[in-house]
């Protein structure tokens, strides 16, 4: 008796296996399904303060990868491909979204877009000539886009689809390269055009990414502003006469688009029917620790974690770069940057922590937790 009990409960568990595992008459598997039901999709655009490894699956130079020590080295223990000591803030936005980590679209293998994608590229800018053949512009992440559309469509059929891209998150973090990459080449762009003129071709490019995802059911949006690039340490020594001082011109590039990007983003919550939008004055925020970095926490707001040079301001960080000396500092935590451009873990949890749960100045009209209701 002990023996047929055990081999009916066996048969039984059995039989269940099989029913979890076979897929439903319309060819989706119960998995899938409830995948996408429950997730509030996240699709990330941007750049290297939000690229989680794109770089690593491109032919590029390390200028525009992180996929070297010490990258990495305090929460994944390894490089990623992250620009940071560790966690990036859509890492950070995806857990309180209780989403696992979304990963980068072109990751080998990687072939499930319920929870969403991350398509930002080191690099990057929203004009397809910034750093052009080196990194992923916004056009091409968009074109990226596309294709994970068509995926969903082909799984989940047309209308669910529509349904899933409605509900989703699109995050964006882009623009810092198409006005730093001035300073950083012998660009003439200024010769040739106004700061105004220049700032407008910009916006005008990200407006059209931004319109043709709202016609393909995107409608809820975040946004961050330009940071204070002026003030990293790899743009303080561009002029040694400065003296390690901000640059002044890359400041009044950065207010000129955060004033236009303000500007547009009201205009298309106006002209849009169901466009929701949350806009993250990451500008203020970084300058705040700059000049006030102990009263966030910190130790040092100007000098860098990781680099060489005055200020840390030589992006040689991991010696796989142009410039092979680098000194990296014991505790990332008291630094305010990491590299030469970007910042440390903790800053970029703060600044999370404010872009899911802020209000007021900080974050407006609407904040990310609010978007990610179903």
């Amino acid at each position: 008796m002990v023996k047929i009990g055990s081999l009916f409960l066996f048969l039984l568990l059995l039989l269940l296996l099989l029913l979890l595992l076979t897929p439903t008459c319309n060819g989706r598997s119960t998995k899938s399904r409830h995948s996408a039901k429950n997730y509030v999709p996240f699709f990330i655009f941007g750049d290297s303060f939000l690229d989680a490894g794109n770089n690593n699956y491109i032919n590029t130079s390390t200028l525009d990868q992180a996929n070297f020590w010490p990258y990495g080295e305090t929460y994944f223990k390894f490089p990623t491909g992250r620009f940071s000591d560790g966690r990036l803030v859509v890492d950070f936005i995806a857990e309180y979204a209780e989403l696992p980590l979304i990963p980068p679209f072109l990751q080998p293998g990687f072939r499930q877009y319920y929870a969403g994608v991350n398509f930002a590229s080191a690099g990057a800018g929203v004009l397809v000539e910034t750093f052009q053949g080196a990194v992923i512009d916004l056009r091409t992440q968009l074109r990226y886009f596309k294709k994970v559309e068509n995926w969903l469509t082909h799984k989940l059929g047309k209308v669910e689809a529509e349904v899933t891209l409605s509900r989703a998150v699109y995050m964006f973090g882009i623009g810092t390269n198409d006005y730093m990459s001035i300073f950083l080449t012998n660009s003439t762009l200024l010769s040739t055009y106004s700061k105004s003129e220049y700032v407008e071709m910009v916006i005008g490019n990200f407006t059209f990414v931004i319109e043709e995802i709202y016609a393909r059911g995107g409608r809820k949006f975040g946004f961050m502003n330009l940071p204070t690039f002026g003030c990293f340490p790899g743009i303080r020594i561009v002029k040694p006469s400065n003296n390690g001082s901000c640059l002044q011109e890359a400041l009044t590039l950065s207010k000129l688009h955060n004033q236009a990007l303000s500007k547009l983003l009201i205009k298309l919550g106006k002209k849009l029917e169901g466009f929701k939008y949350s806009l993250y004055d990451l500008n203020s925020n970084i300058r705040h620790r700059i000049n006030h970095p102990s009263k966030y926490g910190f130790q040092e707001g100007k000098a860098a974690c990781c680099g060489t040079g005055q200020l840390g301001g030589v992006f040689s960080c991991g010696g796989e770069r142009i410039v092979k000396e680098f000194h990296v500092c014991e505790n990332p935590k008291e630094y305010v940057f990491w590299d030469s451009y970007h910042l440390t873990e903790k800053v970029y949890k703060q600044f999370a922590d404010q872009m899911w749960r802020g209000t007021g100045k900080s974050v407006r009209p609407y904040n990310l937790k609010d978007l990610f209701q179903p």
